[in-house]
């Protein structure tokens, strides 16, 4: 059985921020709120039955309105990942999108998905969060409907739906940007370097210095991305640098229905995290642009210091810079069509009576 509540947070703009927590019969519980359509907490059981939160966030809503440009549990759009130049064209129109970062545009731009206060109405044990998107936008043609659902089920899945609609053509590609920690999100990158994954990918797109993709692929044999056997995170990323932050190639895309993506452990705790999808690609990263160790960190909830390696994230999607590549999956949504993306994490714990040991 599956209980949902909602209460009053704040406010954004002199509208009420709602928040909605589900709960299950084993312990799991999610809470996200409207500003963003954000996923705010995520608590596992681990195999002993110890509850910890497992996502990167704040405690409050001030926190998300000020602290939150790494988009900590987020849904983003209306493109989630990059655009080339911060420019698109459809039928030898120009667009130009607003640049932040870089000379390039990320997760929609400078008030994206992510900073709106999003409209919400409970179906059951749903929760419908929706978005109107005016033609111009952050540069974008088109007025854009969006609907986002949110269901907890007794399994401890949580599953996600984008929908969206437009008066003109334009790009859409939507995920959500939860950080994941399955240790518990206190406890950073010597815990996840311990994590072991899995990804259903055989290629990955290649890309500039600027993760912009070239439009080629890589296949991931004999390379560090190659996480179709599993592998211990820290055997495998190079600490010093930015490794990983690459949309891998969902190997089995293309059949219907969803698809694995990929199985994360953590072998401690035995808590475990698995990713469905019916997109083409997910952006594996591992919170490299968080602070380094050097400088101060970002402070989050439980007045915790979240840092560089400290979460990874698996966000499904469209091959980023799709609308510049003819050979990727294609980004344009027509006026008449609906946009789709469906999601599914699924959370558990490998049971077993040893004990939970962390060294902090």
């Amino acid at each position: 059985m599956v209980t949902l509540i909602k209460e009053e947070i704040g406010t954004h703009n002199n509208e009420t921020v709602w928040k909605y927590t589900w709960r299950t019969l084993s312990g799991f519980s999610l809470s996200a709120i409207t500003y963003g359509a954000i996923v705010q907490s995520i608590k596992v059981p681990d195999k002993n039955g110890i509850t910890a939160d497992v996502v990167l966030g704040f405690d409050d809503l001030q926190g998300y309105q000020t602290r939150n440009t790494p988009y900590l549990g987020a849904a983003v759009g209306r493109c989630a990942n990059r655009i080339g130049g911060a420019k698109f064209t459809i039928d030898d129109v120009h667009y130009t999108l607003a640049k932040n970062v870089g000379q390039d545009h990320l997760h929609g731009g400078i008030v994206g998905f992510d900073k709106a206060n999003w409209k919400s109405v409970i179906d059951g044990t749903k929760v419908i969060f929706s978005h109107f998107s005016k033609d111009g936008d952050e540069g974008y043609p088109g007025d854009l409907v969006i609907n986002i659902t949110y269901e907890v089920k007794d399994d401890d899945t949580f599953h996600v739906e984008f929908q969206s609609t437009t008066t003109k053509k334009t790009v859409v590609n939507m995920t959500n940007h939860s950080y994941f920690n399955l240790a518990g999100h206190e406890y950073g990158a010597q815990e996840l370097y311990n994590h072991v994954f899995v990804i259903n990918a055989d290629k990955i797109t290649e890309t500039t210095s600027e993760s912009i993709p070239t439009g080629r692929f890589l296949e991931v044999g004999g390379t560090p991305f190659d996480f179709r056997a599993a592998k211990k995170l820290g055997d495998v990323i190079n600490r010093a640098d930015n490794l990983f932050d690459d949309n891998f190639c969902v190997s089995t895309y293309g059949n219907k229905g969803l698809n694995f993506v990929s199985r994360v452990v953590h072998p401690s705790s035995g808590r475990f995290l698995e990713v469905y999808s019916d997109q083409p690609g997910v952006q594996f990263y591992t919170s490299n642009f968080l602070p380094s160790p050097s400088e101060a960190a970002l402070v989050g909830k439980d007045g915790v210091g979240y840092r560089k390696h400290g979460a990874f994230c698996l966000e499904t999607q469209n091959f980023p810079d799709a609308v510049h590549h003819t050979n990727f999956p294609r980004a344009v949504l027509y006026p008449g069509e609906v946009y789709k993306h469906s999601v599914v994490y699924k959370f558990g714990a490998e049971k077993s009576h040893e004990p939970v040991v962390f060294v902090s």
